[in-house]
This record gives C-alpha cells, sequence and structure tokens, in this order.
C-alpha cells in the first residue's frame, strides 16, 4: 500500500535521494524540509503516514529533528517515526522508543543501512506499527547502564541484535546458517537470562528488549 511521507533531512543531496528512493517505490512524498521547525508545520498541515527526520538539523543543529520527532509522537500518538541519522542521541532516543510504547518507530544508522530493500523494509515495518532499532542504536543504549547483557553469550548477543532490527526466526536462522530450533533455544536463553517473559511476536519481543535496556 502506498505511503505519504515526510523527509526532513538538511543534506540537500541524501534529501533528494532519500525522495527518488521512495518514489520509485510507489511511495508519496508529501513535503521535503531542511529544518525541524517546517518539518512541525508540514505534519500539522499533511498528517503522513510516516516521517523520515535526521537528528541534527537547523535551527540549531544539535538534535532538532529528533527533539520534533518526539514531541510529534506526543502530538500525534502512534504517528510512525523513522529516525535516520550518523550517530546515536542517548536522551532523546530513549523518549523516542518509550513513546507510543515503542509502536510504529525506528532508529536506523545512515552509514549501516546496507540494502535498499532491506531499508524500504524497514519503512513498511515501522508504518504498519512496527519497531525497527539499529543493534549499534541498542549497544549505545546498554552503555547507559551496567552491562546488562554480560550473562549472555556471543552468539545471543548477536541473535538479540537481529532480534532488535524485527527479523523473524526464520530471517536469523538463514542469516545466522542455523536451525530455527536453534534460534528458538538461544531466544529463549536470552529470554532467561534477562528475566523477560517469552512470547513469539517479534514486535512485543523487540519492545520487551528495548524496555530492558531502558530499565
Amino acid at each position: 500500500m502506498p505511503l505519504r511521507v515526510i523527509v526532513a533531512e538538511d543534506a540537500v543531496l541524501l534529501r533528494e535521494g532519500l525522495v527518488g528512493l521512495i518514489e520509485r517505490f510507489g511511495h508519496e512524498v508529501l513535503a521535503v524540509v531542511g529544518d525541524a521547525d517546517a518539518l512541525v508545520e508540514a505534519v500539522h498541515r499533511d498528517r503522513p503516514d510516516l516521517v523520515i527526520t535526521d537528528v541534527r538539523m537547523p535551527p540549531a543543529n544539535r538534535d532538532d529533528g529528533l527533539r520534533a520527532a518526539v514531541a510529534l509522537r506526543e502530538a500525534y500518538a502512534g504517528l510512525p517515526v523513522v529516525v535516520l541519522s550518523q550517530y546515536v542521541e542517548r536522551s532523546y532516543a530513549v523518549r523516542l522508543l518509550d513513546s507510543c510504547q515503542g509502536a510504529a518507530v525506528g532508529y536506523l544508522l545512515k552509514e549501516r543501512v546496507g540494502a535498499v530493500a532491506d531499508f524500504m523494509s524497514s519503512l513498511d515495518r515501522v508504518a504498519t506499527g512496527g519497531t525497527v532499532v539499529d543493534p549499534e542504536v541498542i549497544h549505545q543504549l546498554v552503555m547507559l547502564r551496567p552491562d546488562p547483557l554480560s550473562r549472555l553469550s556471543t552468539r545471543e548477543r548477536e541473535v538479540l541484535g537481529l532480534m532488535a532490527e524485527g527479523r523473524s526466526n526464520a530471517n536469523m536462522a538463514a542469516h545466522l546458517f542455523v536451525s530455527e530450533a536453534a534460534v528458538n533455544k538461544h531466544i529463549g536463553s536470552i529470554f532467561s537470562k534477562l528475566d523477560l517473559p517469552v512470547d513469539t511476536d517479534g514486535h512485543r519481543r523487540v519492545l520487551a528488549v528495548l524496555a530492558f535496556l531502558r530499565a
């Protein structure tokens, strides 16, 4: 289903590239803005299906884009937002992921987007209420507190990172070249070690992990 999208990015070349990509996949770009104030105005005016925003942009060239995203999620509960940035702004990242119980939100790092199809799939997932978070963002959030993952094995940490991306068990198994049974075992061990409830719903699993890391 085509999405109505607003893009907020102050880098002209990246902004135009995003617009071309989104339109090539059949979606409509309602507005393209280069600062946080214009983003807020555009959302109020156009009520998009999805917002894609950078973190650092005018007017202050700090974390204005992320602050605007948090404010918009408070004003329009459930507004799907994907933050696409070069770095992790920790405090507001936590607030963004906390908003609306973590539904319909994504935080991706520009330099780690490895495939166009995966990026577009992430947009679709967020627009339909899912949660997509780059594993490096998870790592940065973990650094806010004493390491809660010290009890996990190397493979369990890898599985946790894939879970944070919202991947299914079958997709994780294919990525790791193991059986789904092995993935299920790792997931059970992760939830046991982190004292989290086991749930087969991928979205809830991501939220549970994020909730633990934010606790």
